[in-house]
C-alpha cells in the first residue's frame, strides 16, 4: 500500500505542478463565465451605431418610424437621386436609401442604398423590416381590412413548465419549479461534452505516459520495486486525482464567477434603465435575460445534478483509463503502426458523443434509457440526461452497472498490462491481449 501511495503522489503531483495545468484550471471557467457576460457587457457599454439615412421614396408609402433608439433614422426628401447621392455627405447624412415605385401585383420590393461605407447586418435588416411594415399597411389598407383586426390575429406563443410531485399517498404536490427544455438540453451537452474531453485528454494522458516510460525503459526499473498492477492502478489513481481536483476547481470558479457577474450585470441593468432608457433599450434587455439565464442555473437540482456527474466522470474515468493504460503496455517501438490500437479504446467514446444529440433530443426514449446504461457509453449520456431528470430506477441500475464494469475493466487491463508493459519490439495483437488475460500470474 505505501508503495501504491508513493505513485500516486509521483503522478499527482508531477502534473499539478505543471505550469500548463495551473493556466488551464484557471483559465476555463473564466473563458467559460465570459462566453455570457461579455457579449452582455458590450451591448451595457459599447452601445449602437446609429445611421442617418436620406431617402427618396418612389413608391408613396413610406413613414419614417418615430423610434429615437433605432439603428437608423430617416428623413424623407424630393430632390433628384442624383442629387442626394451628390450632396448627402456634405448635408450630414451616413447615406442615400432609393425606394423605387411599386410594381402592379408586385410581391417583391428592390431597395438601393448609396454610401462611402455599407451597412451592418443588423441596419439592413432594420430598414427592409421597415419598409416592408409600410407597404403590409398599404396593402391592408387597399384590401378594406382593418389594421388593428390584422395585428389582433397574431398571437406570441410560449410555454412556461412547472414541475408537479405527488407524494406517497398520491396526492398532488406544488414544487414551484420552473423547468426549462432549453437550459435542461444546455446543460445536457455541457455536461456529456466535459466528460467527454476528460475522458480523452486523461486517458491519452496515461497511454502517452506508459508508453514512455516502456519506451525509455524506466518501467523495468520501477517493476523492480513495484508490481505491474500497483504500477498501473497508481497511474489511474494519480491522473483521476489530477482530473478530479481540474473539476472541483472548475466547478467552484464557475459558480463564484457566474455569481458575481450576476450581481454586476443586476446592479448594471438597473443604472442602464434609470441612466439611459431611451438610448439603450435593447442593451437593458440582454443584461435582463443574461440574469434570468444565471437565475435559472441557480434554481436547477444541483444537489443531485453534481454529485451524479462526480460519480459518472469517476466511474468512465476508471474503465477509460483502464483501457488506454493497457493499450499503451501492448503498443510497439513503432508509434505510427501502434495507433491503430488506441481506436479500441476511443471507439465507445466518440460512439458516445455522437448518441449525445439523438439522446437529449428524446431524453426519455428507449434509446436514451439503455444507451446510458451500457457502461461504455452511460459516462457521458447519463450526465447528459440528468437536467432532465430520468427515473430513480434508471439512475440506480446505471450506476450499478458501472461500477461493477469499473471493477472488471480493471482486473481486465491489469492482466493485460502486467505482460504487455513488459514487451518490446513489436506491438501485441488482440489474440496475444486475449491469451494474457486469461493466462496465470
Amino acid at each position: 500500500m505505501d508503495k501504491l501511495w508513493l505513485i500516486i503522489q509521483r503522478e499527482y503531483l508531477t502534473r499539478v505542478k505543471k505550469k500548463s495545468f495551473i493556466i488551464i484550471t484557471l483559465l476555463s471557467p473564466i473563458i467559460f463565465v465570459a462566453l455570457f457576460t461579455i457579449p452582455v457587457l458590450v451591448g451595457l457599454f459599447a452601445g449602437k451605431e446609429t445611421k442617418s439615412l436620406v431617402v427618396k421614396d418612389d413608391s408613396g408609402v413610406f413613414v419614417p418610424p418615430i423610434d429615437t433608439s433605432a439603428r437608423a433614422t430617416f428623413t424623407m426628401s424630393q430632390e433628384p437621386l442624383a442629387s442626394l447621392k451628390a450632396t448627402y455627405k456634405s448635408t450630414g447624412f451616413d447615406g442615400v436609401l432609393y425606394i423605387p415605385a411599386l410594381e402592379p401585383n408586385g410581391e417583391k420590393l428592390k431597395l438601393s442604398y448609396f454610401s462611402e461605407g455599407q451597412l451592418s447586418l443588423s441596419t439592413v435588416s432594420y430598414v427592409e423590416n421597415r419598409v416592408a411594415e409600410q407597404l403590409e399597411t398599404k396593402k391592408i389598407k387597399e384590401a378594406g381590412y382593418s389594421e388593428a383586426v390584422i395585428k389582433n390575429f397574431k398571437t406570441a406563443i410560449s410555454i412556461d413548465q412547472e414541475e408537479l410531485a405527488f407524494n406517497e399517498e398520491g396526492q398532488l404536490v406544488e414544487t414551484g419549479k420552473k423547468n426549462s427544455a432549453e437550459l435542461a438540453t444546455a446543460i445536457g451537452f455541457v455536461s456529456g461534452f466535459i466528460i467527454y474531453i476528460v475522458l480523452i485528454f486523461y486517458g491519452a494522458m496515461i497511454m502517452r505516459s506508459v508508453m514512455e516510460e516502456k519506451t525509455n525503459r524506466i518501467v523495468e526499473v520501477i517493476i523492480s520495486s513495484v508490481k505491474p498492477f500497483q504500477l498501473m492502478m497508481g497511474k489511474i489513481l494519480g491522473v483521476s486525482a489530477v482530473g478530479l481536483t481540474q473539476m472541483l476547481i472548475w466547478m467552484v470558479m464557475t459558480f463564484a464567477l457566474s455569481s458575481m457577474a450576476t450581481a454586476f450585470l443586476g446592479m448594471d441593468t438597473a443604472s442602464m434603465q434609470t441612466s439611459m432608457p431611451v438610448q439603450q433599450p435593447d442593451s437593458a434587455e440582454m443584461a435582463s435575460q443574461a440574469s434570468m439565464v444565471f437565475e435559472a442555473l441557480a434554481s436547477q437540482n444541483w444537489g443531485y445534478i453534481l454529485p451524479l456527474f462526480l460519480f459518472y466522470f469517476v466511474g468512465g474515468y476508471f474503465i477509460y483509463a483502464s483501457l488506454f493504460a493497457a493499450v499503451g503496455a501492448s503498443m510497439g517501438d513503432d508509434m505510427g503502426e501502434s495507433q491503430s490500437l488506441s481506436m479500441v479504446a476511443m471507439a465507445p467514446i466518440i460512439l458516445s458523443i455522437i448518441l449525445i444529440s439523438p439522446v437529449i433530443e428524446n431524453p426519455t426514449s428507449a434509446l436514451a434509457r439503455w444507451m446510458s446504461i451500457f457502461p461504455l457509453f452511460s459516462p457521458v449520456l447519463m450526465p447528459a440526461r440528468l437536467a432532465f431528470e430520468p427515473p430513480w430506477w434508471e439512475v440506480i441500475l446505471s450506476m450499478v452497472v458501472l461500477a461493477g464494469s469499473a471493477v472488471f475493466f480493471v482486473w481486465l487491463s491489469g492482466r493485460i498490462y502486467r505482460v504487455g508493459v513488459l514487451l518490446y519490439g513489436k506491438k501485441a495483437t488482440l489474440k496475444e491481449m486475449v491469451k494474457w488475460t486469461f493466462s496465470s500470474e
